[in-house]
């Protein structure tokens, strides 16, 4: 099923005998999507703090957000998967379901019923083709950002994938981890301020990235250890479960990262890239 309402457009599956129920409570649920955002939007839209957010999304938003307020973010750096979430619990309430997804742009929440799994492609990943995800696993969120995306990004990686507890931890996380791979000052990263992209943004005057020229190997590793850097104890701290960075053909893992079983042993400061 597709649902789409202004910004948000959802790819919904739902596998099992209550299938055609499953379907209709995600559109019930969708229907106030959005307006419940508007109604917090400014809120939202600055650094996540204390304030009661009200809104049963807002809330999950403001509180995945929260263990990263030592870096800039908003509680908008979750909202997709956050978004996802609700839906995909709407969905299967009470309902007698194998497995169902609510894809969000890329973030992608999923339920999986015992013995069951779901299998994601990531398209030009280099050493990571495939993300599994089993009922056997904590794991029932999946999100991708980076700034060739359809957010901005004040970094330069191509691609960050992150598997975690929910879409929305999943999310903040891309989106954060991808902010983090990049070479502050280098001539060949053409940058922008987000507002003169997207007047609304919640980035406001922050530059974003816009273009990025070749980079050399040593360019692309540095770049995707300063990433590493930053993200290197999210597994441990329970925030992740692992992450995949892509740029210029060159990939890193952090954490375990499903199906292919590859990881950093220590998690730590011997975290060790991987190169396609």
């Amino acid at each position: 099923m597709h649902l789409n309402h202004g910004p948000i457009d959802l790819i919904i599956g739902a596998f099992g005998k209550d299938k055609k129920r499953a379907l209709v409570q995600a559109k019930l649920r969708f229907e106030t999507v959005l307006s419940e955002l508007v109604d917090e939007l400014d809120q939202l839209r600055k650094p996540v703090s204390d304030y009661p957010y009200n809104g049963e999304i807002s809330r999950q938003m403001a509180t995945v957000c929260v263990p990263y307020t030592e870096v800039f973010v908003t509680p908008m750096a979750s909202v997709a998967g956050a978004v996802a979430d609700t839906v995909c619990q709407a969905m299967v309430a009470g309902c007698n379901l194998e497995k169902a997804y609510v894809n969000n742009g890329g973030d992608i929440a999923v339920f999986l019923a015992e013995g069951q799994s779901l299998t994601a492609t990531i398209a030009n990943a280099g050493v990571v083709g495939h993300v599994r995800m089993s009922a056997a696993k904590p794991s029932r969120g999946l999100a991708t950002s980076g700034w060739r995306g359809r957010s901005h990004s004040l970094g330069i990686a191509d691609a960050v994938t992150v598997v975690a507890g929910s879409a929305a931890q999943a999310d903040v996380a891309a989106t954060l981890i991808a902010n983090a791979i990049d070479l502050q000052g280098h001539p060949g990263v053409l940058r922008k301020s987000a507002v003169s992209e997207s007047p609304d943004s919640d980035l406001g005057e922050r530059l974003v990235t816009v273009g990025v020229d070749p980079l050399s190997r040593d360019e692309t590793q540095r770049a995707l250890l300063s990433g590493n850097e930053f993200a290197e104890n999210l597994p441990h701290r329970g925030l992740i479960d692992g992450a995949a960075c892509f740029l210029n053909g060159q990939s890193t893992i952090i954490g375990v990262f499903p199906e292919t079983g590859k990881a950093n042993k220590s998690g730590g400061k011997n975290a060790r890239l991987q190169i396609a």
